[in-house]
């Protein structure tokens, strides 16, 4: 029996005594977000090594670091037509396997285009299949109370991994050489596919639960068929003005954060003559408050309207990128922007989810976010790709984060226009339809 007749079977769903099953099924998928996130991140102390022994500078490993950032968007984008048609478990496990097949085969890699295929290529494509948006498909299935809690947590994992692990990362990478250093990811990797496997089943009904929060069975949903369904749901979402802004600003916040801050601040602490493992030290800070930032960001969105939430997220962020050239460019100048910058990291991503799903649906708004995640690589590998070559032509990164700034500015007032009267046209088509109930009941009753 399939999940979806599962779904229409209510009388099977039970609330059985202790702490619910979707928890554990939120801490696997933690657990994979951050791993391959750990992998994701891990070219950003590969830079320098790899500089050391092939003689490659920054414009021309940018380059390969850009189409990781485009393969992970470009993948995030196919995932939720994937999760529908193979599942969540086998999705998840499928970009583990990627992932980590990238990561070993880079062991042997001593050319350019072979930083591209297992960097860019695998690592990127296998990532993308295990992002954000598989998280919030997951939170859609098994939670109805405290999904903004779990998108947030989620969003958490896909940012703190990449940095938390830096300074162990760097550290090997100065004392081993830059191939140690990459067995870490590949054994959490391992860790996290093993997880999915063992613990995560495809959604509540189809081991007889109710989704955490839930009051009552739902409704059973048919997934669209896949590809015209994912190009009807695109279609309609493209007709709505929320989605043109998500989709913007989402592309401001890639590039802001993995495109330019993640990808190179590490080579600006070393223009600066910050060490290397102080430079991933401040990643690695910025990855806590990052975690921190998320999960109050999921809090908020459960309480406050998500609009104005990203309008502050992305007015804070964008100050503190313009306020960097005036700071004392110093370990202890960096440390500061990277305590305000980490706080607003991520905590962008649960309000935009809270926003897609409330307007788009749980089904269709990991198709939705799926094209958001793509715009948001895609403005991540401009940003690590311009702000490489701005680094060449100008010698200095300083233009990159003033402009990266103003981005910022501008997709504050954009949300906020569009966000502050979203609700308008569905209350204007909710008060239709009830009018046009109100016509036909009148219509039913017989006269006399």
């Amino acid at each position: 029996m399939t999940d979806l007749a599962l779904a229409g079977a209510p009388a099977a769903c039970t609330a059985p005594p202790g702490p619910h099953r979707a928890w554990l099924v939120a801490g696997a998928t933690f657990l994979a977000l951050l791993a391959s996130a750990a992998a994701m991140g891990a070219p950003s102390v590969l830079i320098l090594p790899l500089g050391r022994e092939f003689g490659w500078d920054v414009a021309t490993v940018s380059p390969a670091l850009a189409v990781r950032l485009v393969a992970f968007g470009a993948t995030g984008l196919l995932a939720p037509a994937a999760v529908n048609a193979w599942g969540v478990r086998r999705v998840a496990c499928c970009g583990l396997a990627l992932v980590g097949t990238g990561v070993m085969a880079s062991l042997a890699m001593t050319r350019v285009w072979h930083l591209v295929l297992f960097w860019g290529v695998l690592v990127g494509a296998g990532s993308g299949l295990t992002s954000l948006v598989l998280g919030t498909s997951v939170a859609a299935r098994w939670f109805e109370a405290r999904r903004g809690l779990v998108i947030g947590l989620f969003g958490a994992a896909a940012t703190a991994g990449q940095m938390l692990m830096l300074p162990a990362l760097a550290t090997i990478a100065e004392s081993y050489g830059w191939r140690c250093c990459i067995l870490v990811p590949f054994a959490l990797l391992a860790v996290a596919a093993a997880a999915m496997a063992a613990f995560v089943p495809e959604r509540p009904e189809a081991i007889g639960l109710l989704p955490y929060g839930a009051r009552g069975p739902r409704p059973a949903t048919v997934p669209p068929p896949a590809p015209a369904g994912a190009r009807r749901i695109l279609g309609e979402a493209s007709r709505s003005g929320l989605f043109w802004a998500l989709l913007g600003t989402f592309a401001v916040c890639g590039a802001t954060t993995g495109g330019l801050v993640q990808t190179h601040l590490v080579p600006l602490c070393a223009d600066l003559d910050v060490r290397p493992v102080q430079a991933t030290g401040l990643l690695a800070g910025m990855g806590l408050l990052a975690f921190a930032g998320s999960t109050a960001g999921g809090w908020l969105s459960d309480r406050f309207d998500a609009g104005w939430l990203l309008f502050w997220f992305y007015g804070v962020r964008g100050l503190s990128l313009l306020c960097l050239p005036f700071t004392e460019l110093s370990f202890a100048g960096l440390s500061l922007f990277a305590a305000v910058y980490g706080l607003d990291w991520i905590a962008t991503a649960p309000p935009t989810a809270r926003l897609a799903l409330a307007r788009f649906g749980r089904e269709r708004a990991p198709m939705v976010l799926g094209l958001m995640l793509a715009g948001h690589q895609a403005g991540a590998a401009a940003a690590a790709y311009g702000a490489g070559l701005a680094r060449v032509d100008l010698s200095s990164y300083l233009p990159s984060f003033l402009a990266a700034g103003a981005l910022c500015l501008l997709a504050a007032a954009a949300v906020l226009q569009v966000a502050a009267g979203r609700d308008k046209p569905r209350r204007e088509s909710a008060a239709a339809a009830t009018r046009a109930g109100r016509t036909e009941v009148r219509r039913s009753i017989p006269h006399r």
